[in-house]
Protein backbone atom coordinates (compact mmCIF):
# COMPACT_ATOMS: atom_id res chain seq x y z
CA UNK A 1 0.00 0.00 0.00
CA UNK A 2 1.29 3.20 -1.30
CA UNK A 3 1.09 6.35 1.76
CA UNK A 4 3.07 9.46 2.36
CA UNK A 5 4.89 10.70 5.41
CA UNK A 6 5.30 14.10 6.17
CA UNK A 7 5.96 16.04 9.66
CA UNK A 8 4.00 19.26 10.79
CA UNK A 9 4.42 21.05 14.00
CA UNK A 10 2.43 21.55 16.74
CA UNK A 11 1.30 24.46 18.97
CA UNK A 12 4.18 23.94 21.00
CA UNK A 13 6.60 23.20 18.16
CA UNK A 14 6.58 19.35 18.46
CA UNK A 15 7.18 17.30 15.59
CA UNK A 16 4.39 15.36 14.27
CA UNK A 17 4.43 12.71 12.04
CA UNK A 18 1.53 11.79 9.42
CA UNK A 19 0.96 10.01 6.66
CA UNK A 20 -2.31 9.97 4.11
CA UNK A 21 -2.81 7.09 1.71
CA UNK A 22 -5.68 6.02 -0.58
CA UNK A 23 -8.70 8.26 -2.08
CA UNK A 24 -11.87 9.77 -1.99
CA UNK A 25 -13.59 11.39 1.09
CA UNK A 26 -11.14 11.94 3.82
CA UNK A 27 -11.21 9.64 7.09
CA UNK A 28 -8.87 11.42 9.87
CA UNK A 29 -7.94 9.06 12.56
CA UNK A 30 -6.84 10.63 16.03
CA UNK A 31 -3.57 8.75 17.61
CA UNK A 32 -3.75 6.34 19.27
CA UNK A 33 -0.54 4.86 21.04
CA UNK A 34 1.61 1.79 19.61
CA UNK A 35 1.56 3.18 16.32
CA UNK A 36 4.53 3.31 13.93
CA UNK A 37 3.53 5.18 10.77
CA UNK A 38 5.90 3.08 8.67
CA UNK A 39 6.38 -0.33 10.57
CA UNK A 40 2.10 -0.72 10.88
CA UNK A 41 1.95 -1.15 7.16
CA UNK A 42 3.45 -4.73 7.25
CA UNK A 43 2.41 -5.68 10.49
CA UNK A 44 -0.22 -8.91 11.55
CA UNK A 45 -2.48 -6.70 13.97
CA UNK A 46 -2.78 -3.16 12.00
CA UNK A 47 -1.99 -3.76 8.78
CA UNK A 48 -5.89 -5.10 7.58
CA UNK A 49 -7.43 -1.31 9.36
CA UNK A 50 -5.13 0.64 7.23
CA UNK A 51 -6.39 -1.32 4.18
CA UNK A 52 -9.89 -1.25 5.16
CA UNK A 53 -9.73 2.67 5.61
CA UNK A 54 -7.03 3.35 2.58
CA UNK A 55 -9.09 1.25 -0.16
CA UNK A 56 -12.08 3.78 0.56
CA UNK A 57 -11.57 7.03 2.03
CA UNK A 58 -8.61 9.31 1.93
CA UNK A 59 -7.16 7.88 5.47
CA UNK A 60 -4.96 10.21 7.56
CA UNK A 61 -3.45 9.33 10.36
CA UNK A 62 -0.40 10.10 12.56
CA UNK A 63 2.08 9.07 15.54
CA UNK A 64 1.12 10.41 18.61
CA UNK A 65 3.56 12.78 20.50
CA UNK A 66 6.31 10.74 22.35
CA UNK A 67 5.72 7.74 20.00
CA UNK A 68 6.58 6.30 16.28
CA UNK A 69 8.05 8.62 13.78
CA UNK A 70 6.97 11.55 15.83
CA UNK A 71 9.05 13.76 18.49
CA UNK A 72 10.06 11.17 21.14
CA UNK A 73 11.31 13.63 24.00
CA UNK A 74 8.32 15.57 24.41
CA UNK A 75 7.95 17.76 27.78
CA UNK A 76 4.14 18.02 28.14
CA UNK A 77 1.70 15.09 27.98
CA UNK A 78 -1.83 16.14 28.12
CA UNK A 79 -5.34 15.96 26.59
CA UNK A 80 -4.98 19.65 25.39
CA UNK A 81 -1.67 18.75 23.61
CA UNK A 82 -3.51 16.13 22.37
CA UNK A 83 -5.94 17.92 20.59
CA UNK A 84 -3.67 20.44 19.09
CA UNK A 85 -1.92 17.72 17.49
CA UNK A 86 -5.19 16.47 15.65
CA UNK A 87 -5.41 20.48 14.83
CA UNK A 88 -1.65 20.57 13.51
CA UNK A 89 -2.00 17.78 11.15
CA UNK A 90 -5.93 18.60 10.19
CA UNK A 91 -4.27 21.68 9.09
CA UNK A 92 -0.95 20.25 7.37
CA UNK A 93 -3.27 17.87 5.51
CA UNK A 94 -6.10 19.48 4.57
CA UNK A 95 -8.84 17.32 4.38
CA UNK A 96 -11.68 18.17 2.46
CA UNK A 97 -14.58 19.30 5.25
CA UNK A 98 -16.64 18.31 6.73
CA UNK A 99 -14.75 14.90 7.27
CA UNK A 100 -15.37 11.55 9.03
CA UNK A 101 -13.53 11.48 12.41
CA UNK A 102 -12.28 8.37 13.97
CA UNK A 103 -10.74 8.12 17.81
CA UNK A 104 -9.62 4.17 18.48
CA UNK A 105 -9.08 3.99 22.42
CA UNK A 106 -7.53 6.56 24.06
CA UNK A 107 -7.19 8.76 20.73
CA UNK A 108 -11.41 9.08 21.50
CA UNK A 109 -10.88 11.88 24.02
CA UNK A 110 -9.24 13.80 21.83
CA UNK A 111 -11.56 13.34 18.85
CA UNK A 112 -14.52 14.09 21.05
CA UNK A 113 -13.02 17.39 22.17
CA UNK A 114 -12.12 18.54 18.63
CA UNK A 115 -16.06 17.58 17.13
CA UNK A 116 -17.53 19.60 19.86
CA UNK A 117 -15.11 22.45 19.36
CA UNK A 118 -15.47 22.19 15.29
CA UNK A 119 -18.90 20.68 14.35
CA UNK A 120 -19.10 22.09 10.99
CA UNK A 121 -15.69 20.13 10.24
CA UNK A 122 -16.79 16.54 10.99
CA UNK A 123 -19.57 15.23 8.95
CA UNK A 124 -19.40 11.78 11.15
CA UNK A 125 -17.74 10.46 14.52
CA UNK A 126 -16.96 7.16 14.77
CA UNK A 127 -15.59 5.75 18.01
CA UNK A 128 -14.04 2.13 18.86
CA UNK A 129 -13.08 0.92 22.21
CA UNK A 130 -12.96 4.51 23.19
CA UNK A 131 -13.36 5.63 27.07
CA UNK A 132 -14.17 8.80 28.44
CA UNK A 133 -12.52 8.24 31.72
CA UNK A 134 -9.54 7.11 32.67
CA UNK A 135 -8.95 4.83 35.17
CA UNK A 136 -8.06 7.34 38.44
CA UNK A 137 -11.65 8.28 37.25
CA UNK A 138 -13.67 5.38 37.43
CA UNK A 139 -14.56 4.62 41.08
CA UNK A 140 -13.13 1.76 40.95
CA UNK A 141 -9.94 1.23 43.09
CA UNK A 142 -9.10 -2.38 42.05
CA UNK A 143 -9.21 -1.51 38.45
CA UNK A 144 -6.82 1.52 39.23
CA UNK A 145 -4.23 -0.03 41.68
CA UNK A 146 -4.09 -2.54 38.70
CA UNK A 147 -3.10 0.07 36.10
CA UNK A 148 -0.82 1.76 38.27
CA UNK A 149 0.95 -1.49 38.41
CA UNK A 150 1.02 -1.73 34.95
CA UNK A 151 2.85 1.06 35.10
CA UNK A 152 5.64 0.63 37.16
CA UNK A 153 6.07 -3.23 35.33
CA UNK A 154 6.15 -0.88 31.99
CA UNK A 155 9.08 0.88 33.59
CA UNK A 156 11.48 -2.37 33.91
CA UNK A 157 9.95 -4.59 30.94
CA UNK A 158 8.87 -2.45 28.12
CA UNK A 159 10.13 -3.80 25.11
CA UNK A 160 12.13 -6.75 26.59
CA UNK A 161 11.89 -9.90 25.58
CA UNK A 162 10.09 -11.05 28.79
CA UNK A 163 7.31 -13.49 28.50
CA UNK A 164 5.70 -12.72 32.19
CA UNK A 165 5.66 -8.65 31.04
CA UNK A 166 4.35 -9.69 27.25
CA UNK A 167 1.68 -12.00 28.41
CA UNK A 168 0.43 -9.29 31.17
CA UNK A 169 0.64 -6.53 28.13
CA UNK A 170 -0.48 -7.75 24.97
CA UNK A 171 -3.30 -10.49 26.51
CA UNK A 172 -4.87 -7.07 27.18
CA UNK A 173 -4.98 -6.11 23.76
CA UNK A 174 -5.61 -8.92 21.87
CA UNK A 175 -6.21 -12.27 23.87
CA UNK A 176 -6.77 -13.93 20.64
CA UNK A 177 -2.98 -13.28 19.12
CA UNK A 178 -1.43 -15.98 17.06
CA UNK A 179 2.25 -16.31 18.42
CA UNK A 180 3.48 -14.11 14.96
CA UNK A 181 1.35 -11.07 16.01
CA UNK A 182 2.19 -11.66 20.14
CA UNK A 183 5.84 -11.01 18.66
CA UNK A 184 4.85 -8.36 16.16
CA UNK A 185 3.28 -6.46 19.17
CA UNK A 186 6.20 -7.07 21.33
CA UNK A 187 8.59 -5.62 18.62
CA UNK A 188 6.02 -2.80 18.41
CA UNK A 189 6.64 -2.01 22.03
CA UNK A 190 10.34 -1.55 22.08
CA UNK A 191 9.80 0.44 18.42
CA UNK A 192 7.72 3.19 19.10
CA UNK A 193 8.27 4.34 22.65
CA UNK A 194 10.82 4.18 25.44
CA UNK A 195 9.83 2.57 28.43
CA UNK A 196 9.61 6.00 30.55
CA UNK A 197 7.81 7.61 27.43
CA UNK A 198 5.29 4.97 27.66
CA UNK A 199 4.87 5.06 31.50
CA UNK A 200 4.18 8.82 31.69
CA UNK A 201 1.55 8.01 28.56
CA UNK A 202 -0.10 5.62 30.75
CA UNK A 203 0.08 7.65 33.84
CA UNK A 204 -1.45 11.37 32.22
CA UNK A 205 -4.49 8.83 31.07
CA UNK A 206 -4.94 8.13 34.29
CA UNK A 207 -6.53 10.63 34.90
CA UNK A 208 -8.66 12.15 31.71
CA UNK A 209 -12.03 12.62 31.80
CA UNK A 210 -14.11 14.00 29.21
CA UNK A 211 -18.07 12.77 30.20
CA UNK A 212 -18.76 16.30 30.57
CA UNK A 213 -18.47 16.85 26.88
CA UNK A 214 -20.22 14.64 25.86
CA UNK A 215 -23.83 16.24 26.11
CA UNK A 216 -22.32 18.91 23.74
CA UNK A 217 -21.74 16.76 20.54
CA UNK A 218 -23.36 17.59 18.11
CA UNK A 219 -22.28 15.46 14.86
CA UNK A 220 -23.81 12.28 14.47
CA UNK A 221 -21.92 9.74 16.39
CA UNK A 222 -21.08 5.70 16.11
CA UNK A 223 -19.65 4.28 19.24
CA UNK A 224 -18.34 0.08 18.38
CA UNK A 225 -16.94 -1.99 21.45
CA UNK A 226 -15.93 -5.24 21.46
CA UNK A 227 -17.98 -6.84 24.14
CA UNK A 228 -15.38 -8.29 26.18
CA UNK A 229 -12.53 -5.87 25.64
CA UNK A 230 -10.17 -7.09 28.65
CA UNK A 231 -8.23 -3.43 27.76
CA UNK A 232 -11.20 -0.97 28.01
CA UNK A 233 -14.08 -1.60 29.57
CA UNK A 234 -17.43 -2.39 27.39
CA UNK A 235 -18.95 0.14 30.12
CA UNK A 236 -16.74 3.04 28.99
CA UNK A 237 -18.57 2.44 25.25
CA UNK A 238 -22.36 2.10 26.82
CA UNK A 239 -21.12 5.52 28.74
CA UNK A 240 -19.99 6.98 25.86
CA UNK A 241 -23.59 6.28 23.64
CA UNK A 242 -25.64 7.11 26.69
CA UNK A 243 -24.28 10.89 27.23
CA UNK A 244 -23.38 11.75 23.32
CA UNK A 245 -27.19 12.59 22.28
CA UNK A 246 -28.71 10.52 19.41
CA UNK A 247 -25.36 8.50 19.87
CA UNK A 248 -25.68 5.05 18.33
CA UNK A 249 -24.03 1.82 20.26
CA UNK A 250 -23.11 -1.26 18.61
CA UNK A 251 -21.22 -4.25 20.62
CA UNK A 252 -18.78 -6.26 18.78
CA UNK A 253 -18.71 -10.12 19.76
CA UNK A 254 -14.93 -10.01 20.41
CA UNK A 255 -12.49 -10.03 23.65
CA UNK A 256 -9.53 -8.26 21.19
CA UNK A 257 -9.25 -4.42 21.86
CA UNK A 258 -7.53 -4.21 18.52
CA UNK A 259 -9.94 -6.08 16.40
CA UNK A 260 -7.63 -8.98 14.13
CA UNK A 261 -8.69 -10.05 10.55
CA UNK A 262 -10.06 -13.45 10.49
CA UNK A 263 -12.80 -12.77 13.56
CA UNK A 264 -16.58 -12.17 12.59
CA UNK A 265 -16.44 -9.01 14.68
CA UNK A 266 -14.01 -7.37 11.90
CA UNK A 267 -16.68 -7.96 9.21
CA UNK A 268 -19.14 -6.46 11.57
CA UNK A 269 -16.95 -3.24 12.35
CA UNK A 270 -16.29 -2.69 8.47
CA UNK A 271 -20.07 -3.10 7.61
CA UNK A 272 -21.32 -0.62 10.53
CA UNK A 273 -18.67 1.63 9.94
CA UNK A 274 -19.57 1.89 5.82
CA UNK A 275 -23.15 1.79 6.39
CA UNK A 276 -23.05 4.83 9.15
CA UNK A 277 -20.96 6.91 6.78
CA UNK A 278 -22.89 6.49 3.97
CA UNK A 279 -20.43 4.41 1.62
CA UNK A 280 -20.99 1.46 -0.27
CA UNK A 281 -18.96 -0.08 -3.02
CA UNK A 282 -20.49 1.90 -6.55
CA UNK A 283 -19.92 5.25 -3.74
CA UNK A 284 -16.19 3.62 -3.39
CA UNK A 285 -15.82 3.63 -7.12
CA UNK A 286 -17.13 6.59 -8.06
CA UNK A 287 -15.35 8.78 -5.29
CA UNK A 288 -11.93 7.18 -6.23
CA UNK A 289 -12.72 6.96 -10.26
CA UNK A 290 -13.52 11.35 -9.33
CA UNK A 291 -10.01 11.54 -8.36
CA UNK A 292 -8.74 11.14 -11.53
CA UNK A 293 -8.53 13.36 -14.68
CA UNK A 294 -9.96 13.01 -17.63
CA UNK A 295 -6.54 12.20 -19.14
CA UNK A 296 -5.44 10.01 -16.20
CA UNK A 297 -9.25 7.82 -16.93
CA UNK A 298 -7.80 7.39 -20.44
CA UNK A 299 -5.04 5.86 -19.55
CA UNK A 300 -6.29 3.55 -16.83
CA UNK A 301 -8.54 2.33 -19.51
CA UNK A 302 -5.51 1.58 -21.81
CA UNK A 303 -3.91 -0.01 -18.60
CA UNK A 304 -6.61 -2.54 -18.45
CA UNK A 305 -6.49 -3.21 -22.07
CA UNK A 306 -2.99 -3.87 -21.84
CA UNK A 307 -1.27 -1.31 -23.37
CA UNK A 308 2.65 -0.69 -22.24
CA UNK A 309 2.84 3.17 -21.80
CA UNK A 310 5.01 3.46 -25.05
CA UNK A 311 1.49 2.45 -27.08
CA UNK A 312 -0.18 4.58 -24.73
CA UNK A 313 1.59 7.63 -25.51
CA UNK A 314 1.45 6.86 -29.37
CA UNK A 315 -2.28 6.58 -28.75
CA UNK A 316 -2.39 10.09 -27.18
CA UNK A 317 0.11 11.77 -28.61
CA UNK A 318 2.29 12.25 -25.90
CA UNK A 319 5.67 10.94 -24.94
CA UNK A 320 6.52 8.15 -22.86
CA UNK A 321 7.88 10.25 -19.76
CA UNK A 322 4.30 11.88 -19.53
CA UNK A 323 2.82 8.46 -19.30
CA UNK A 324 4.83 7.13 -16.89
CA UNK A 325 4.07 10.89 -14.59
CA UNK A 326 0.73 9.70 -15.50
CA UNK A 327 0.52 6.78 -14.23
CA UNK A 328 2.69 7.42 -10.56
CA UNK A 329 0.09 9.93 -10.00
CA UNK A 330 -2.99 7.25 -10.74
CA UNK A 331 -0.89 4.78 -8.45
CA UNK A 332 -1.07 7.28 -5.42
CA UNK A 333 -4.77 8.47 -6.00
CA UNK A 334 -5.52 4.76 -5.95
CA UNK A 335 -3.16 3.90 -3.10
CA UNK A 336 -1.82 0.60 -5.76
CA UNK A 337 1.81 -0.11 -6.49
CA UNK A 338 1.39 -1.88 -9.64
CA UNK A 339 -0.48 -1.82 -13.28
CA UNK A 340 -2.01 -5.47 -11.94
CA UNK A 341 -3.72 -3.83 -8.71
CA UNK A 342 -4.83 -0.71 -10.70
CA UNK A 343 -6.59 -2.95 -12.63
CA UNK A 344 -8.13 -5.26 -10.11
CA UNK A 345 -9.26 -2.24 -7.65
CA UNK A 346 -10.60 -0.56 -10.54
CA UNK A 347 -12.58 -3.37 -11.82
CA UNK A 348 -13.60 -4.71 -8.52
CA UNK A 349 -14.88 -1.12 -8.14
CA UNK A 350 -16.96 -0.61 -10.61
CA UNK A 351 -14.28 1.62 -12.53
CA UNK A 352 -14.15 0.14 -15.40
CA UNK A 353 -16.34 -2.69 -17.92
CA UNK A 354 -15.16 -6.42 -17.28
CA UNK A 355 -13.68 -6.18 -20.46
CA UNK A 356 -11.77 -2.96 -21.63
CA UNK A 357 -12.99 -2.03 -25.14
CA UNK A 358 -9.98 -0.15 -26.35
CA UNK A 359 -9.22 -0.25 -29.80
Amino acid sequence: MRQSIHLTKSADGTAIAWAHAGGGPALVKASNWLTHLEHELESPVWRHWIRFFAERYRFIRYDERGCGMSDRNVAELSLDRSVQDLEAVIAAARPAEPFVLLGISQGGAAAVKYAVANPDKVSHLVLYGAYAQGRARQADRQAEEAQRARIALTRSGWGQNNPVYRQLFTSRFVPGATDEQIRWFNELCKMTATAEMAARIMEFRLHMDITDLLPRLSVPTLVLHARADEAVSPAQGRLLATRIPGATLVELDSRNHILLEPEPAWARFKEEVLAFTNRSASADGAALFGNLSPREREILMRIAAGRTNIEIGRDLFISEKTVRNHVTRIFEKLGVRSRAQAIVLAKDRGLLPTRAGIT
